[in-house]
């Protein structure tokens, strides 16, 4: 280790000069200076204006980080040099760690800058796993390091502690196989946001001010004049305001002001004075007079704070303490101490050995300080009655803590505790015990002597058998909690009653059959998530039965429980009710949802006490007849066989507030009263899935307090518009799917209507809905509009307007102005009819989406969307669900497309590159990712050419619990796996190991309910982003893929989901329905459906296999017409179509970020000289992506240029962005694809799909050559090359364009007139069809780096304008000229498959090396 330390230090001092030169060169061209990877002291003398180059420039990288809460938005590249390089390719143990100094630079003054004028706060420092902190320190000459991690608290590491093997063993766990790969992961600078190490300890002001305020102010005693004023040292510290002698604050004479229940004020007589008093009868007073008005704010917030409480409170909790204060000790009044997430240690001043000085301290708290054992020390507090040392990694309780006679709560909870010791016996007030996820293997039985212990809390341990003899000798415990043990079997062969028990839980365990009937005093049972076929209990006092998701067929309950208020039997196999339930008087809430039962008794539902009754999902024909005036309140039914409700349903049960038949045979519905007049109370009704025509609408009038009605999917064929206009307090209403051709214009009455939605239907005219005052949704999407007649101004309330699927909807401007402000707006973008068309070629793939918020009031579903990916033979779809935030979910799908094209270059194994995209998506997601976390599901369709037989694969990988499911022969075929606690016993088992703590919600750490998800990073390791990773086959029987979120699939079921699908076709409708059905059938959550279509056929592909390397390639053949895109198309088929797709204007809700453009590689290889390509089939277009018609001449001597994807630079901001894209002054034009979005996202086209031709029918020469953009020229890839030269047309001039800068070009804001404009909201329009001018922006960078790479900022001198009178000569220059290709061109017997995969950057040509070696380029990324 010792040598390896000795090179890294020659390597250092030897290559010191270059890389400073490299770095001045290197900061001329890149957009961010680049940081020297070589220790060097900041303030040397050498090469002093590169350092303040690279300062300068990581200064602002760290602006940008902070406010885009990611550095991915502006990335720099460093690169090692060579002998660097070599050393760490020497072994995979080697790397770098970057140390970061205590506090970030600030921002360079103005005028030139010195090398001392900025300090960088980075370094990186080349170690293998073997160096610890303390050699480390030695060399950097530093007391000791610091270790932060998720951005959250800071500890000092041990001087053992190797920090490179530290971030090793991180990458590891989180899913890194490859030791190359994680070598290269542990040197990128994205890694900070998770792992962080300081070379000091941070400093922060806020910490420092809430821990201890200290200073040397002007002080007077008393409220008299009889006191002078004197120069005293003050403390705040804990309760207590402290003044002492300047020179001996804490040995000479002390002054201690308890502050809780005092009180502090301003003294207006002098500036900056405070006056602190203390409380009771000898209330003391002293005067403070601060220097600042700052130090007088501080103070005053601070001891305000303190005076407020009513009692005598420290929270220090989360400051990553070592040890407290010592001036908290002269706070002799403290009562309450809260430590926890701290690192507590247990000598020095401030240390755990010293609080006994607490003589009045009663509860502690320092649970989360990794103390490893016990603190005896704390046995000899004998004050203390409550202690709480949770998640500390304690294996054992020393006997001492017998001393601790006052205890009467001891939490242990997620330690590593197998025993107590029998002294524990002693502590008779000992009430409360928490040994929640230890190692338990059985109920200690030390617990049958704590005679005062009333609940004992056991749950996630290993406990597999319960006596309830032994229970009979614990008289004193009440409440038992056993969940998450495993149980197996719970033992009764008892004679004698247990008496004592009110509460058990035994929920998530293995017990296959339960009889408590000796429990005679049972109140409360949790037994949910079993495999109980039978359930035997006692009903004497039993008032709460939760026994859903198990596989009852019967329930024996004696005697009948009277006392029976509340019961879930749901998701079981139940064929009938039991007869007790019947008998029981009190009962008012049953949940028998998701059963077998065929009928409910009359009996049961004229009870005189339900109030809620959930029947969901049954086999129930009919409904018996009802009481009159029963308290029936909310009745579910959806998902049976009903054909009709009794005819006096409504008028019997007038106190139901909620009524939901969805999913139902019905014909009619009763009317709400016999008479004119109703009395109905009913607020929601649902009623959609049936076989209600218009006449059922009729008898809805009577329902007056109607503010949800679900229609959708019926057989109405017009709604009465006198019936509509009489339900004023309607607020939601949704009559999708059926066959109206007109909304009512009475729907104008409902003034309280803030929804509607009307899709699937005929309806040609615009409902009269926008002259509303509180509407916020309108769908009328899919249906037959062609006009919209609008009012003068829109209500400010819109926010979300879809339009998609109306075939002949034209907007004028006017009208798009007017839609500016709608947060989102969903319109179709208009297809051109182009060649490819006209030959009537097919697509592979389509899909449609839909995304509905229900009745939150944020979207925090999204989706990806690419129909072509890659070479156009492939496809990407992606949904994401950020549960309560929107953020996480919005960042991936901007980006993890582009990710998922930079791993497939990296790997051809399935489970290799989707792993990597998941994970390199959450170190992208940056400081966003640390707090928030999303699920994630992204379906990768590729051309398997591996497999000749076989041409297309599906790969899905997915973490959380969003789902895919595949229709195979009409049967569902579930492809991803559900990461729920609830739901995985792998992921429970694996959690309960980590010692994390699973609230009774069964949340992790009571945040989230699953075990993997990206983002949420603060929970590693209990919660991971490693996906699950699927690849299947496709065949010709697979007809399409449903994508969904968790509450989707909560309501809807694979098989009705396969079968909505199937009956619908349309991918779009089919996506829309879907979202629909979930809302009626009661999902209130965000809900999100992606529906692919597939049409992959056997004998209709005629496309010979690919060929490999080693294959002869015979002449060139002529090559099938390339499919032509009009202009702005994003490359996506739509469901009618097949060329243009729906684009949302919402870009949550939108497959904008997905469409993110591509950047081009670095590298350029050239083609093979007898390249051919491959014969395909109409179904199998040949990959032309970039290139619109044959290959233009490219001048004697000048090479091809081979176009490369590489992620795009789509720029993820909320309301922060600084593209520089967004004009003011563009006047909306047709086809307006996206609006007013509060995330702006900078889109260049997947694919390079913009394509515009003009010139002659390409000739047999230009055929000839036409290079295989399906080659092979990576074995291991399977991101295919391009031919790069795109011939536009525009007014008649030509230009030729590298395909290398098709993107950059794209972005350009100059260039917006050839690729699309961009609106001030962020809108992307298709080109107008005459320009007087063409604008070529010349700023575009010359390489790209990362998967974000900030657009070049607009610059009026940086632009080529052209007048119509020289167009004709640049047309004839162009011509001529070959592109440019940026960078050397690669030697022709260059192989490029002879590349690093560990590696992603390549290596220039070095003088002296054989012509067919290539070097392997290892980078590193260290952008701020």
């Amino acid at each position: 280790m010792k040598d390896e330390e000795s090179t890294a230090r020659s390597l250092q001092s030897a290559d010191t000069e270059r890389r400073n030169a490299a770095d001045v060169e290197d900061g001329r061209a890149g957009s961010g200076a680049a940081l020297n990877p070589v220790l060097h002291e900041a303030g040397s003398d050498r090469a002093p204006a590169a350092t303040a180059r690279a300062a300068t420039g990581i200064r602002v990288l760290k602006r940008n980080m902070k406010r885009n809460g990611s550095r991915g938005c502006v990335t720099r590249k460093t690169r090692f040099g060579s002998r660097e390089r070599d050393w760490l390719k020497g072994d995979a143990q080697r790397g770098c760690v970057c140390l970061y100094g205590a506090s970030e630079p600030q921002p360079p003054a103005s005028g030139p800058q010195t090398s001392t004028s900025a300090q960088p706060d980075l370094k990186l420092v080349l170690c293998s796993t073997n160096t610890t902190a303390e050699e480390l320190c030695a060399q950097r000459d530093v007391q000791g390091l610091y270790l932060q991690l998720h951005g959250d608290l800071i500890r000092r590491l041990d001087p053992s502690e190797r920090p490179l093997q530290m971030v090793y063993d991180y990458l590891t766990a989180m899913g890194y196989e490859d030791p190359l790969r994680v070598q290269q992961e542990a040197a990128n600078s994205d890694l900070s946001c998770m792992i962080r190490f300081y070379s000091e300890k941070p400093v922060n002001a806020d910490q420092q001010e809430r821990t201890l305020l200290k200073g040397v102010f002007s002080v007077r005693k008393g409220k008299t004049q009889l006191h002078k004023w004197a120069e005293r040292q003050v403390i705040l510290c804990g309760t207590s305001l402290i003044v002492a002698s300047v020179k001996d604050s804490l040995t000479g004479k002390m002054h201690i002001l308890p502050l809780v229940g005092g009180k502090v004020e301003e003294v207006k007589r002098r500036q900056h004075c405070l006056m602190f008093s203390s409380a009771g009868p000898q209330a003391q007073t002293y005067y403070v007079n601060f220097d600042t008005l700052a130090d007088y704010q501080r103070w005053h917030r601070q001891a305000s704070k303190v005076v407020s409480q009513t009692i005598s409170l420290v929270d220090l909790s989360c400051y990553s303490l070592e040890e407290v204060p010592e001036y908290l000790f002269y706070c002799q009044d403290v009562t309450h101490l809260n430590l926890r997430h701290n690192f507590m240690s247990l000598d020095g001043p401030g240390g755990l050995i010293n609080f006994n000085r607490f003589a009045q301290l009663r509860s502690l708290n320092l649970s989360h300080n990794g103390l490893g054992v016990f603190p005896e020390s704390l046995c000899e507090i004998q004050t203390l009655t409550e202690l709480y040392l949770s998640c500390n990694g304690l294996s054992a309780v020393p006997s001492r803590l017998e001393n601790l006679q006052s205890l009467q709560t001891l939490c242990l909870d997620g330690n590593r505790l197998d025993s107590l010791p029998e002294e524990l016996g002693s502590l008779a007030q000992l009430c409360s015990l928490g040994l929640s996820f230890n190692d338990f293997p059985h109920v200690p039985s030390v617990v049958e002597r704590l005679c005062a212990l009333d609940k004992l809390a056991m749950a996630g341990n290993r406990v597999d058998t319960l006596d309830l003899c032994s229970l009979l000798r614990m008289t004193h415990i009440k409440s038992i909690d056993l969940r998450l043990n495993g149980l197996r079997s719970v033992k009764s062969e008892i004679l004698e009653p247990v008496k004592h028990l009110t509460q058990l839980d035994l929920r998530d365990n293995q017990l296959t059959s339960l009889d408590l009937s000796s429990a005679c005093s049972l109140e409360t049972l949790q037994c949910q998530r079993n495999q109980l076929g039978a359930l035997t209990l006692s009903g004497f006092t039993l008032r709460t039965l939760h026994a859903s998701d198990n596989r009852l067929t019967t329930v024996n309950i004696y005697p009948v429980p009277s006392q029976l208020t509340h019961m879930d039997l749901s998701r079981n196999l139940l064929e009938y009710l039991p007869d007790w339930v019947c008998d029981s008087r009190k009962i008012e809430v049953l949940d028998i949802s998701h059963n077998l039962l065929s009928e409910l008794p009359a009996r049961f539902l004229s009870s005189l006490s339900l109030r809620k009754l959930l029947a969901g999902n049954n086999r129930l024909e009919r409904l018996a007849d009802l009481l009159d005036h029963i308290p029936l309140e909310t009745l579910d039914l959806q998902h049976n066989t009903l054909q009709e409700l009794p005819e006096s349903f409504f008028y019997k049960a007038l106190n139901l507030k909620y009524l939901n038949v969805s999913a139902n045979a019905l014909e009619t519905i009763p009317p709400s009263s016999q008479s004119e007049e109703s009395l109905s109370t009913l607020q929601e009704l649902y009623l959609t899935g049936n076989k209600l025509n218009e006449n059922c609408a009729a008898l809805l009038v009577g329902h007056q307090n109607l503010r949800v009605l679900h229609m959708a999917y019926n057989q109405l064929q017009s709604f009465p518009a006198s019936k509509l206009g009489k339900l004023e307090v309607l607020e939601e209403l949704n009559l999708s799917g059926n066959k109206l051709k007109t909304i009512p214009s009475t729907v104008s009455s409902c003034k309280r209507l803030h929804t509607l939605i009307a899709h699937s239907n005929h309806i040609s005219v615009f409902p009269e809905v926008l002259s509303l005052p509180e509407i916020k949704l309108v769908d009328v999407s899919c249906n037959e509009q062609t006009e919209i007649l609008l009012p003068d101004s829109l209500p400010s309330t819109l926010q979300e307007l879809d339009l998609t699927g109306n075939s002949s909807l034209m907007l004028e401007h006017k009208t798009l102005n007017l839609f500016s402000h709608i947060s989102t707006l969903k319109l179709d973008q208009k297809p051109a009819v182009t060649a490819g068309d006209a030959q009537g070629t097919s697509t592979l793939w389509d899909h449609g989406y839909a995304e509905m918020c229900g009745q939150r009031n944020k979207l925090c579903v999204s989706v990806l969307a690419v129909d072509r990916f890659g070479d156009s033979l492939e496809a990407a779809y992606g949904i994401f669900d950020g549960d309560r935030n929107e953020e996480v979910s919005r960042l991936l799908q901007c980006t993890m497309g582009d990710v998922l094209a930079e791993e497939i270059q990296h790997s051809s194994v399935d489970s290799v590159y989707m792993c990597n995209t998941f994970l390199t998506s959450h170190r992208k997601l940056g400081m966003a990712g640390q707090k928030l976390g999303a699920s994630a599901l992204l379906c990768y369709i590729h051309h398997e050419s591996s497999e000749p037989g076989r041409y297309f694969s599906l790969t899905v990988a997915n973490v959380g619990t969003c789902q895919a499911v595949l229709c195979r022969d009409g049967q569902p075929l579930a492809l991803s796996n559900v990461f729920s606690l609830e739901q995985s016993a792998e992921e429970m088992e694996r959690v309960k190991l980590a010692k994390a703590i699973i609230t009774e919600d069964n949340k992790v750490s009571g945040v989230t309910c699953c075990s993997r998800l990206l983002g949420c990073s603060y929970l590693f390791p209990w919660v991971l982003p490693k996906p699950w990773v699927h690849t299947e086959p496709l065949c010709s029987q697979d007809e399409f893929l449903i994508l969904g979120n968790k509450a989707f699939f909560q309501k809807v079921s694979y098989q009705e989901a396969v079968s909505t699908v199937l009956a619908v076709r349309d991918p779009r409708a089919a996506a829309k329905k879907l979202c629909t059905l979930a809302q009626s059938y009661g999902c209130r959550d965000n809900v999100g459906a992606v529906v692919v279509a597939l049409h992959i056929g056997e004998d209709s592909c005629t496309c010979e296999p690919p060929l490999s390397n080693t294959e002869a390639r015979g002449p060139p053949a002529p090559t099938p017409l390339p499919i032509s895109m009009s202009p702005g198309d994003p490359a996506t088929p739509s469901s009618s179509s097949g060329i243009a797709s729906e684009f949302n204007s919402e870009m949550s809700a939108s497959e904008v970020g997905s469409e993110a453009g591509s950047t081009a590689s670095d590298e350029h290889p050239s083609s093979g000289p007898t390249a051919r390509p491959e014969r395909r089939c109409s179904l199998h277009p040949t990959a032309t992506l970039c290139n619109t018609g044959p290959l233009v001449s490219l001048g004697p001597g000048a090479h091809p240029a081979l176009f490369q994807r590489q992620p795009s630079s789509a720029t993820f901001s909320s309301n922060q962005s600084d593209n520089g894209l967004d004009s003011d002054d563009e006047a909306p034009l047709e086809g307006v694809i996206s609006n007013g979005s509060k995330l702006e996202v900078e889109v260049d086209i997947h694919c390079c799909a913009f394509q515009l031709r003009s010139g002659p029918p390409e000739s047999p020469k230009d055929l000839d050559g036409r290079h295989d953009s399906r080659g092979s020229d990576y074995p291991n890839s399977k991101m295919q090359r391009q031919n790069s030269v795109v011939v536009s047309a525009t007014n008649g001039c030509l230009l030729a364009v590298c395909g290398r800068e098709i993107s950059d070009l794209k972005k350009s804001p100059s260039t917006s007139s050839l690729f699309g404009k961009k609106l001030s909201n962020g809108s992307v329009v298709a080109p107008e069809d005459s320009h007087n001018i063409i604008e070529v922006a010349l700023e575009a960078p010359k390489k790209k780096s990362g998967y974000f790479a900030a657009p070049a900022q607009q610059d009026p001198e940086d632009q080529l304008i052209i007048p119509p009178s020289l167009e004709q000569d640049v047309r004839e220059q162009l011509r001529g000229q070959s592109p440019v290709v940026p960078g050397p061109p690669p030697a022709p017997s260059t192989l490029p498959s002879a590349r690093d995969p560990n590696w992603d950057h390549p290596q220039p040509t070095v003088p002296g090396l054989h012509p067919t070696t290539v070097l392997q380029q290892d980078v590193y990324d260290t952008a701020l």
